[in-house]
């Protein structure tokens, strides 16, 4: 008896609570989606910026025939480069499904609710499982089906995109190439030189230029191993 009380306590509760407007709802996703982009695009630019300081790095690195601090930078390049990739095609992911609720504004204003959609669905399948993204999906996913434009998320977490062992796979071809494509004239030079009338190489004192690039470099090297972790 006291369950069905409860029960219809609740019905009265839920008749007179105002359902979310599905257009405030979807302005607020779009708002969602934008937050998010506008942190990928700042990341991205971090990135390009410690791509070139690293670049430089290397060309220096090479003339001094420093072949190993070469090649530990080159790897970090590939890094960055591979983490560069992946916020492009998650923006990406994010524009599509910005597309997809700017149709379903559309369909609201005609007929009044949203319409289920399994292209919105997929997208946030695939954003959910991106380690930076997944709070911010999760809750969405939450409102999003809760207001009937999709069904439960089947999506989970994303092994790092910078596992150790996935890189190591292919890290000597990538590196290898990185090497040659940034110092290659470097390398050229070194090996058509003859290594007996090498000279040793000096120590050359570091410029405010180079400790600034330095500094930069170890800023954005912080702030990509933040997001990694």
């Amino acid at each position: 008896m006291f369950g069905e009380r409860k029960t219809v306590v609740q019905n009265i509760q839920e008749f007179f609570v105002k359902p979310p407007d599905p257009k405030e709802l979807v302005r607020k996703w779009q708002s969602d989606i934008r937050k998010e982009q506008r942190n990928l695009e700042k990341q991205i630019r971090d990135n390009s910026r410690l791509e070139k300081v690293a670049q430089k790095q290397i060309r220096e690195a090479a003339k001094r025939n420093d072949m190993a601090s070469a090649k530990t930078l080159a790897k970090e390049l590939v890094h960055t480069r591979r983490m560069t990739t992946r916020l492009w095609t998650n923006k990406a992911h994010m524009m599509s499904m910005n597309s997809q609720l700017t149709e379903q504004l559309g369909m609201v204003k005609v007929a009044g609710t949203l319409k289920q959609s399994t292209q919105v669905m997929k997208v946030v399948n695939d954003l959910i499982k991106v380690p930076e993204l997944n709070q911010t999906m999760q809750q969405m996913s939450k409102e999003m089906m809760k207001a009937g434009l999709i069904e439960e998320t089947m999506g989970e977490m994303m092994d790092d995109v910078f596992d150790t062992d996935d890189i190591e796979e292919d890290a000597d071809a990538e590196v290898d190439k990185v090497l040659t494509e940034i110092a290659g004239e470097s390398l050229e030079q070194m090996a058509a030189a003859p290594k007996s009338k090498a000279a040793p190489a000096r120590a050359v004192a570091p410029t405010q230029e180079d400790e600034a690039a330095d500094a930069e470099a170890e800023d954005l090297q912080a702030r990509l191993n933040a997001i990694r972790s």
